[in-house]
Formats: C-alpha cells, sequence, structure tokens
C-alpha cells in the first residue's frame, strides 16, 4: 500500500517530466556554444511524453520541441542549414513515433483494465464477503494478493450459513499459480456443498480431505505429499456461546476478548488436508467458549510471517492487545494498516483475514 501511494505519488509529478526537460534543453542551448546542440534532450521530451500523457498531450510537446528547436536555430543564426533541417526532421520524426507508442501503451492499459476486471469479478465469485451479520455474530474478511494487480491466488475462506450453526473455514493451498486457484475453487465448492448436509464437523473435515487429495490426483501431482492445504474450520453453534474449531497444520487463530488476546492451539497437532492418509489418528475437534464481545481471527500465514526490515516477523497479538475496536471490519482494517507499516509495503505472500464478533442480537 505504501509502494502504491508512493507510485501515485511519482505519477502525478512525473507529468511535468516533459516540460522540464524541454525546460533544461533550452538553458542548455542558451548556456553552452553555438556548436552545442541539445536535441537529445528535445528527443527525451518528446518519447517521455508519450507513457506520461495523452496523445494530445504528447502531439503538443512534440511541437513545442519543434517551435523551440527551431526558435535555437534562428537565434544562433542556422536558418537553412543542413544541421538545422536534420535536427527539425529528427525532432519531428521523434514526435510521430512517439504518437504511435502513446497509442500502443493507451490499448496496452485498456487489456490491464480489463484483466483486472475479470480478476475483480472472479474473486467476487469465488471469495465472496461474507455477510456482515448472520443472527449474533458480526463478520468480516480480507483478501490481500502477494501479487500486484492480482485479486485471487492460494488463500482461501468461506462463511456458510447452515442447519447446524455458522461454518467457516480459512486455508493456504501449498504452491503459487493456477494449480493453487483450481484448488481453492475445489475446496470452496465442496466446504459450501459439505456444509449443508455433513451434521458433523469431522464429517465436514473428512468431506474436505477427499477433495483435497482427488483434486492433487487429478492434477497429475507426482505424490500426495505435493498437494496439500492448511487450514482451520469453526463452527459456531445456534443459541451457544462456544465454537468448535479443527486445525489442520494452520497457524492458531486468535481469541480477543476485552483486554485479554491469546492464540487458541489445537489440543493435538494435525496435519495438512491432503495428508490425512498419513495420520491415523481421529480427527481433534476443540471447543472454545466464545462469549458475547468475543471475536475470533483467522488468519493465513502471510500476516505473521511478515518481516520488517530488521527481519522480525509481524506480532498480531501486539496490535490487538490494549485496543477496543468497533466491529470485526475495523479490527480488520487497522491490522491491514499496521501490517503495511510494518513490512514497509512489502508483501510476499498472500494474505486472508476472517474475523467474527459475538455481538448482542439488540446491537
Amino acid at each position: 500500500m505504501a509502494r502504491l501511494g508512493a507510485w501515485k505519488w511519482v505519477g502525478k509529478r512525473g507529468r511535468l517530466l516533459p516540460a522540464i526537460l524541454l525546460l533544461i534543453a533550452v538553458l542548455i542551448d542558451l548556456s553552452t556554444p553555438r556548436t552545442v546542440s541539445a536535441a537529445a534532450l528535445y528527443a527525451a521530451a518528446i518519447l517521455s511524453a508519450a507513457p506520461l500523457l495523452s496523445l494530445r498531450g504528447t502531439v503538443l510537446t512534440g511541437v513545442f520541441a519543434l517551435l523551440i528547436d527551431w526558435m535555437m536555430f534562428r537565434y544562433f543564426g542556422y536558418r537553412r542549414s543542413a544541421i538545422a533541417i536534420s535536427e527539425l526532421i529528427m525532432v519531428a520524426t521523434v514526435t510521430m513515433i512517439a504518437g504511435l507508442l502513446n497509442r500502443f501503451l493507451y490499448h496496452r492499459k485498456l487489456q490491464l483494465e480489463s484483466v483486472r476486471d475479470i480478476a475483480a469479478a472472479v474473486q467476487r465469485a469465488v471469495l465472496p464477503h461474507p455477510p456482515n451479520r448472520i443472527g449474533p455474530l458480526s463478520l468480516a474478511a480480507r483478501y490481500e494478493a502477494a501479487q500486484a494487480d492480482a485479486q485471487i491466488g492460494g488463500d482461501l475462506y468461506v462463511v456458510v450459513d447452515t442447519p447446524f450453526g455458522v461454518r467457516c473455514v480459512i486455508g493456504d493451498v501449498r504452491g503459487k499459480g493456477m494449480g493453487a486457484v483450481r484448488a481453492v475453487a475445489v475446496s470452496i465448492g465442496t466446504f459450501r456443498e459439505a456444509a449443508l448436509h455433513e451434521p458433523t464437523l469431522t464429517g465436514l473435515v473428512e468431506r474436505l480431505e477427499q477433495a483435497v487429495v482427488l483434486e492433487a490426483q487429478q492434477s497429475g501431482t507426482l505424490t500426495e505429499l505435493e498437494g496439500f492445504i492448511t487450514g482451520v474450520l469453526a463452527e459456531f453453534p445456534r443459541r451457544a456461546n462456544e465454537v468448535r474449531l479443527v486445525n489442520r497444520g494452520h497457524p492458531a487463530p486468535l481469541l480477543i476478548l476485552g483486554d485479554t488476546v491469546q492464540y487458541v492451539e489445537p489440543g493435538r497437532q494435525s496435519l495438512p488436508l491432503g495428508l490425512g492418509a498419513l495420520d491415523a489418528a481421529p480427527v481433534c475437534v476443540d471447543t472454545v467458549t466464545f462469549p458475547e464481545g468475543a471475536t475470533l481471527l483467522l488468519y493465513t500465514d502471510g500476516l505473521i510471517e511478515a518481516r520488517d526490515e530488521t527481519g522480525t516477523f509481524y506480532d498480531p497479538i501486539g496490535k490487538c492487545t490494549g485496543h477496543r475496536y468497533a466491529g470485526p471490519d475495523a479490527l480488520l482494517d487497522a491490522l491491514i494498516a499496521d501490517h503495511c507499516r510494518h513490512t514497509g509495503g512489502r508483501r510476499t505472500d498472500d494474505m486472508a483475514l476472517l474475523a467474527i464478533t459475538h455481538a448482542p442480537n439488540n446491537s
């Protein structure tokens, strides 16, 4: 985010570059012997206008450069010399080339905007924002992609209101690229369907396990160790001040209650989804008290594995401790802003955040 702001600042001032180059060219022509020419700066001013200005601005820059260069030749007495004519032809040629370059860059910009719009539509379809409120639960989600202009990657979250309560999952797919995106789509689709029909959280986990293994096999993965998803599943039963959690090799959620902030570590460490065949132990379901005013923060490792310039990892507990937020949206906004300050705007991994607050029914 910091880098984006810096680029916007540079972009606004960058529009002045062609004018600055023309001014420098004039000063050089006037302050140096008549045998010295600033032709290179006139050409540089015109070419720099192509990516920075509109077609009209680019052409006007070329016209001004041509007029100024012609006036300099008249000032120094070169009116119809071969040197003057050849330099003026060069400036005119560069102007035409800059105009063509401007049109090419404009159409490329339109293509990139179209791609971004499609990516945003895919994100809304695959990772839609959860409802702001489901019964006594207030919810908020954020997705921050590692690649600039990317809208979706290998992290996922889903919230489903089911007959068994509100069920959520947050996960991180091993790997990058289209394979990870495909695994995200498969996992989300499986969760949405199974969450509505599986009466137990254990059964839901087993359905997800089967889907991840099948996807790894169908994608041509060499071994089952190459395709897995770390994740946390959460179930908020109706009319119960508790939350049930299944952690499959994922960073522990944060439970925020007043000034107390703590990690909710699993009762037993489990392997990620897709590696269940290597662990014969039954699924471990942890039940945690979740009273009114409590907030559960689910996140992917892009949050806690981010480093500052000294190599220090980001600690979300420090940001959450001693602060009161108006709701889950305010909490996530504050976390993302603090995370950006910690990293200096550098992001090397995708980051998904899901916050659920148990608010009074009348709030």
